[in-house]
């Protein structure tokens, strides 16, 4: 993991964190705290760009991440809606599956946008995840899912995706009225970016490739250690 002291940006090729905590967690915007470990999804990943507009980065095929699982070790979406948010859970660490993922994010937004591919670089779609705006720190960037995101495909259409999930974190109690509320809003605010096509659609992202000399990153042992932050 990159290591600089107290450096404002990292360089093409440097390798962090990108984690999230969990919802209901210390420091999070959800519901009071239910669970001693903060976070629950962590993904190393290697910068491709660190500038005061966008920090990208590249999630390699095969890296190993933390991902939440079932306390039985089952995938949580093997459990019922209805009880996938109260369901015991722990975490498990898991390689990243099928083709390798480009996150974008700009400082301050509630989202990130991630950039699919099928095999041979055959450009898929982007996806809109909406989120609490990244905390840097020194090893990398926190964040916190919020449930509800957008597909947005190469022919400019859009769609809302899980929003039956961020109806059940509501009622399972993991995410305050107040807050829900607020994600709606940066909901649509994305909507209203992707209808004009601002960046980083229109950005011709979707034609970049990663260094070939590139190692994919290892997972560290304290992944889940508590952040010195960075200013953002």
């Amino acid at each position: 993991m990159a290591g600089k002291g107290d450096i404002e940006h990292w360089a093409p090729g440097d390798q962090i964190l990108w984690r999230y905590r969990r919802n209901g967690a210390p420091g999070g915007s959800g519901a009071p705290e239910r669970a001693p470990d903060p976070f629950h999804i962590c993904r190393p990943v290697t910068v491709v760009q660190d500038t005061e507009e966008l920090l990208a980065v590249w999630v390699a095929p095969g890296t190993e991440c933390v991902k939440p699982v079932l306390a039985n070790g089952r995938d949580v979406h093997a459990e019922p809606l209805a009880t996938r948010y109260t369901a015991p859970r722990t975490t498990a660490r898991s390689p990243w599956l099928g083709n390798g993922v480009l996150k974008l994010a700009r400082p301050g937004d509630p989202w990130s946008v991630w950039l699919f591919w099928e095999p041979v670089w055959q450009f898929r779609s982007w996806y809109v995840n909406l989120e609490e705006p990244h905390a840097r720190w020194q090893g990398g960037v926190d964040s916190e899912d919020h449930f509800l995101d957008i597909s947005v495909y190469p022919d400019r259409s859009w769609v809302w995706r899980d929003e039956d999930e961020f109806a059940m974190a509501q009622r399972a109690g993991l995410m305050a009225p107040r807050t829900a509320q607020r994600v709606r809003e940066a909901g649509r605010a994305a909507v209203e970016l992707i209808q004009d096509w601002g960046a980083p659609f229109r950005d011709g992202w979707e034609n970049w490739r990663p260094d070939p000399q590139w190692r994919v990153p290892a997972l560290p042992d304290d992944w889940d250690r508590t952040p010195s932050h960075m200013p953002s």
